[in-house]
């Protein structure tokens, strides 16, 4: 019997959070595997060497951010989806875009750390950004989904407010695209290869994230988009991503990687069956040609 486990996330309630693990248990069943979907609350037992009920599936696919259980997981020798240092390396968005240098991107400046609250901001901290990044300019906590903790500071006086909020918090200070305003591309990448395109754009909200409030339609990606994204999903080391790209006048600029990119709505948008590509994917990366 060919068996798999889906790990989600312990708190995961939302239905946008669900979908994915629910559409991906429909489609592997349809291809004879046994799934079961539990939630990523196992660290403490797989630590202590408690690994039943683990050990005995074929493969783990990840849809957590929580990443040690995969970590533990993967030195059992278990294929997991996506591997944990790909999710790791898309979780932290400083991390991405170090490990994409040479790729391109807006240009960012990664601040610096503080770790006592009560301690003013460094002096002269945001008239350097803005020198080098101009204003309006994007500030970025390095952890977060869905468009949460993205700030756009407008004015000097925005940023230092916004610099004293997240000091604390991993964070970068990114250029703003003005031409890519409420607007960009969310890429499907499956098997290091382009599966479906969705242009996002809002027309209240300088993010587009189809959960704040942006619309969603098919964008048909030209052979030099295909190319970045595979060229970006290859570098990651990703069987499966989001990539989001910023259309700038000099061409796409990646803004985002995603590990865990929700399907849902592409899935409504293009009629694509994201699910059916990535079972299948994994059917041959852990069965072979023949699953």
């Amino acid at each position: 019997m060919k068996r798999g486990i889906i790990l989600i996330n312990a708190y995961a309630k939302a239905d946008s959070e669900l979908n994915g693990a629910r559409r991906m248990k429909e489609e592997l069943e349809s291809l004879g595997v046994q799934v079961e979907v539990k939630r990523n609350f196992i660290t403490s037992g797989v630590i202590s060497g408690c690994l039943e009920g683990y050990l005995d599936a074929d493969f783990c696919i990840y849809f957590d951010k929580d990443k040690y259980s995969g970590e533990i997981l993967e030195q059992t020798g278990m294929r997991i989806f996506n591997r944990p240092h790909a999710i790791a390396d898309c979780d932290d968005k400083m991390r991405t875009l170090i490990a994409l240098h040479g790729f391109p991107m807006p240009d960012t400046l990664s601040g610096p750390l503080c770790y006592l609250p009560e301690e003013p901001l460094k002096d002269g901290l945001c008239e350097e950004v803005v020198r080098r990044l101009g204003l309006p300019v994007i500030v970025k906590e390095c952890f977060g989904s869905l468009g949460k903790g993205v700030y756009k500071a407008d004015t000097m006086c925005q940023l230092r407010e916004i610099a004293e909020q997240v000091k604390c918090k991993p964070h970068l200070f990114q250029k703003f695209i003005a031409e890519s305003v409420g607007r960009d591309v969310r890429v499907i990448v499956i098997g290091g290869k382009v599966y479906v395109s969705m242009l996002r754009t809002s027309t209240n909200d300088f993010r587009s994230n189809v959960e704040l409030g942006g619309k969603g339609e098919a964008f048909c990606l030209d052979s030099e988009g295909m190319r970045l994204c595979e060229r970006v999903a290859k570098q990651l080391g990703l069987d499966y991503c989001g990539i989001d790209l910023l259309l700038a006048d000099e061409g796409y600029l990646i803004c985002e990687v995603n590990s865990n990119a929700f399907f849902g709505g592409i899935e409504r948008v293009t009629g694509k069956n994201v699910a059916q590509a990535y079972a299948s994917h994994i059917m041959r990366e852990v069965y072979g040609k023949n699953g």
